[in-house]
């Protein structure tokens, strides 16, 4: 049986006029196709992947006392740790527990006609007890960001676009994030939600899984397992490519299942996405693309905006409401006057 969740090796794209064609022909085939594969040849080492996972490993070990001197709810930026059952998927909890990081920049002074979503920008939280975490967790994320960007590149090649079509939009200040997270067994949840089914909001989403299963894909009306492969990383398309392409590339359903009994699965989502101020464009396909693009699909209950602060802090709210009546209790209560 042929591989549902291909496997691309993105070397290909400096190894000739020839190869390089036909790698983007396959990267556009898959992220229209079920929206997700594995990546290798990523430029990120063996060791550089240990590092990240074992840190993981160590900040989850951590008394909870430290853990929670961390917690999500004392950042208006909504980073920091949230235990299991903390945040939620469409209303339901999901079973994990993680620590949020986004990229290190100074708070925006707030007042009248600032909007809302300037909110987000700030600085990270973390833990006293374990120092190392820091430069591990921002390390990761630089490698991971020029991964992104390479490839958010030969995607615009893909669509027949300039390699630089999407750089105003993220250039300088891209709005990455990135998580460590933990999914305890089912017999210390009770439920095989880790992660409820949901699309991915920004641009393209780069996973490292450690070695236990767990992610599932929508495709064809079926759940279809991610298992991990070592040494590469997962990528989805996220609904800002959706929305540039008009929906002829498409943000793909997910959810996470709980490990089974006694098994612990760790993994690092990093989210690459656009500035916060950006406003997403829609690209000009070629017309054979053009054809077959389908309009983005938006959720009535949760829809999409080309405004990227606006959708970003729309999740953010939607998914931790503990967050939101503490620090945006001002926007809860305008949204409920109508």
């Amino acid at each position: 049986m042929a591989r549902i969740i291909p496997v691309l090796d993105l070397d290909r794209l400096d190894q000739g006029a020839s190869e390089r064609r036909t790698f983007l022909f396959d990267l556009r085939t898959a992220a229209r196709d079920v929206g997700f594969f594995y990546l290798s040849g990523h430029g990120i080492s063996a060791s550089e992947i240990s590092d990240v996972l074992d840190a993981s490993r160590r900040f989850f070990a951590l008394p909870e006392a430290d853990k929670l001197a961390i917690e999500m709810v004392k950042s208006s930026q909504f980073r920091g740790y949230t235990r299991a059952g903390g945040e939620l998927t469409k209303g339901k909890a999901d079973w994990r527990e993680q620590l949020d990081i986004g990229v290190e920049r100074p708070t925006i002074a707030q007042g009248p006609g600032v909007p809302a979503w300037t909110r987000l920008q700030g600085p990270n939280q973390w833990p006293h007890a374990l120092p190392e975490l820091k430069p591990a967790l921002l390390a990761w994320q630089s490698k991971a960001t020029q991964v992104a960007i390479r490839l958010l590149k030969a995607f615009a090649l893909s669509l027949d676009q300039p390699e630089d079509a999407f750089d105003a939009i993220y250039r300088d200040e891209p709005n990455h994030r990135m998580k460590i997270v933990r999914y305890p067994g089912r017999d210390a949840t009770g439920d095989d939600q880790g992660v409820g089914a949901h699309k991915d909001g920004g641009f393209l989403t780069l996973l490292l899984q450690d070695e236990n299963k767990g992610l599932q894909v929508e495709y064809n009306g079926n759940w279809v397992n991610v298992d991990p492969i070592p040494q590469t990383l997962v990528v989805n398309i996220g609904e800002l490519l959706e929305l540039a392409s008009n929906g002829y590339l498409r943000a793909t359903v997910h959810r996470v299942v709980t490990p089974p009994p006694g098994v612990e699965r760790i993994s690092v989502p990093f989210f690459f996405s656009a500035r916060l101020d950006a406003t997403i464009p829609l690209l000009d396909l070629p017309e054979d693309l053009a054809a077959e693009a389908r309009g983005p699909a938006s959720d009535p209950d949760n829809p999409l905006f080309r405004d990227v602060g606006t959708n970003v802090l729309k999740s953010r709210l939607r998914s931790h409401p503990d967050v939101a009546r503490r620090h945006y209790a001002d926007l809860l209560e305008a949204a409920a006057a109508g």
